[in-house]
């Protein structure tokens, strides 16, 4: 058996991987949800920032429009105290004035009248309504202030486009770019230089580009598009408390799962080495669950029922024990000794009872052994006992599509034994492959038993399945009799019907169902001779 420090060692390494795996998981969960967030707010983000820059830019327009319409001589005092109060009506617009043909100021609101000229000025946008951009003019750079300048006809306007814009914090970024209409040029307004190609700067929409992703908003009106971007580590450090939250709960999942795992594995190959244990030092023990004949009265068989206790001295159901033995491969060594323990218990009692039979339950393992029929039947010839005597019960889905164990049961009958198909009607029931087994007998599953005298929808099936039985002359044995009305239905049935239930006996020991059997036969005897001596009596 592993010792402690092995089983210690196994478990801490179950736990370990799979907590690292959690970790790993709950990075990447983090990573794709705030991916998705990311997306919703960087579109977002987008959108506003070009609701904002049509807003402002019909704003804009609106100002050239008005000084176009000054009403005073150009650049005159009254003109100037004209183009404040525009500015005054303005949360972002800076300056506005005149331009000469040159492209030269000739005075405005925050200038004046300058003395002399200055250097003639060049756009650097100019849009396809005529109107031209201007960025960073000398008079009004600012390293602290962005100022952008239009300029239509002779008038222009200089404006802080990020005074009325919000400005999301990291990870998120902007860029909007204008298209110069002469050169179908796309180039950088505002925001912050951005190295990527027209198709993701001029086209609606989002897509991922290497580790960045980006979300572009276009406006049809001013010719401009907004991109709003970010970066992938950039998403992870601005959410860095979701995804260390992340990262503990699936990796604290994870160790539960690998903890879980782990007791689960060595209770499995605690049972499984437990149970070959019990097998190999006979630490086992049989049951006997009698079946009657229900239109005589006479006990007729019994079925062969294994029962186990682990070595903590805990009963295992026999449903969990033999499907740990099939799991480990070790399931005939276990129908090997149960049926060695029953020729063991009943030799005597079937060389000396013709017509008594014992079942015992094979498993599809069995079946397909090569093994299987030599062992039975050296088991049989060395009991002293007929193959008659000793019928084999099989579940539907043991033999369904197996070959070799449709094989194995015509040989089982062409050596004499009784062949029954237990849990009828749970499995895989039809005409045709009850024909193909060739079976005798059916067992009607306890759920359609329990159903009798209870309205449930499944007691329409039962005549149904004695039908069955009936057209391809196979017997019946009803399995879950525990009261008498389930007792009468079936005795009521025209046709010959084995009962096993509580209301006959619970499984009991060999020397007690031989004790049985014995006062059965008695008092059958007794009230076949009870006519005759009331006969002579009289």
């Amino acid at each position: 058996m592993p010792t402690f420090r092995q089983r210690f060692v196994v478990t801490i390494v179950a736990i370990t991987t799979l907590a690292a795996c959690g970790v790993v998981g709950g990075y990447f969960l983090a990573r794709w949800i705030t991916a998705q967030i990311t997306e919703i707010r960087l579109d977002n983000y987008a959108s506003q920032l070009m609701t904002n820059g049509e807003n402002s830019a019909a704003e804009l327009r609106e100002a050239l429009t008005a000084v176009d319409a000054s009403p005073y001589p150009v650049c005159s005092p009254a003109e100037i105290q004209y183009f404040n109060a525009l500015i005054d009506q303005s949360a972002f617009i800076i300056d506005t004035g005149h331009m000469n043909d040159d492209g030269q100021i000739q005075c405005s609101a925050k200038l004046g009248r300058p003395a002399q000229l200055g250097n003639q000025l060049n756009p650097d946008f100019t849009q396809q309504d005529g109107t031209q951009i201007y960025k960073g003019l000398t008079p009004y750079r600012d390293n602290s202030l962005t100022a952008i300048t239009l300029q239509r006809n002779h008038s222009f306007v200089v404006y802080t486009p990020l005074a009325r814009m919000y400005i999301e914090p990291a990870p998120l970024h902007f860029t909007e770019t204008v298209t110069d209409a002469p050169t179908q040029r796309h180039g950088l307004l505002l925001g912050e230089s951005l190295l990527a190609g027209p198709e993701i700067l001029s086209t609606e929409g989002k897509d991922w580009l290497g580790d960045k992703l980006y979300a572009t908003r276009c406006s049809i009106r001013f010719f401009s598009c907004v991109t709003a971007f970010t970066s992938l580590p950039e998403i992870v450090a601005s959410a860095r408390t979701r995804f260390v939250g992340c990262m503990v709960s699936c990796g604290l999942f994870g160790a539960l799962v690998g903890l879980l795992l782990s007791l689960l594995y060595r209770r499995n190959k605690a049972i499984s080495k437990q149970l070959r244990r019990a097998i190999r030092k006979g630490d086992l023990w049989m049951l006997y669950q009698p079946i009657v004949d229900l239109e005589s009265g006479r006990i007729a068989g019994a079925e062969a029922l294994a029962r186990w206790a682990n070595e903590d001295g805990i009963p295992v159901s026999p449903d969990v024990f033999v499907h740990v033995a099939e799991e480990n491969g070790f399931v005939c060594e276990l129908t090997q000794w149960v049926l060695r323990r029953v020729l063991a218990d009943f030799a005597t009692t079937l060389r000396e009872n013709p017509d008594f039979r014992v079942s015992i339950n094979v498993t599809a393992d069995d079946l397909n052994s090569p093994a299987f029929l030599l062992t039975l039947e050296g088991a049989l010839a060395y009991a002293r006992v007929r193959p008659q005597s000793l019928t084999i019960e099989i579940t539907e889905s043991s033999a369904v599509r197996h070959e070799a164990a449709i094989h194995t049961i015509h040989a089982l009958r062409e050596h004499g034994h009784k062949v029954h198909i237990d849990d009828f009607g749970t499995g895989y029931s039809s005409l045709s492959y009850l024909q193909d087994l060739a079976v005798d007998a059916i067992k009607i599953d306890r759920s359609f038993t329990q159903s009798i005298g209870t309205g449930a929808v499944t007691i329409t099936i039962l005549p149904q399945i004695l039908a069955i039985a009936k057209a391809l002359n196979l017997n019946v044995v009803a399995e879950g009799i525990e009261t008498d009305e389930q007792a009468k239905y079936f005795a009521d049935a025209k046709q010959s019907v084995l009962a096993q239930g509580w209301l006959f006996g619970r499984p009991m020991p060999a020397e007690v169902l031989q004790r049985l059997m014995a006062d059965n036969t008695r008092m059958l005897v007794e009230k076949a001779s009870a006519p005759a001596a009331v006969e002579s009596v009289a």
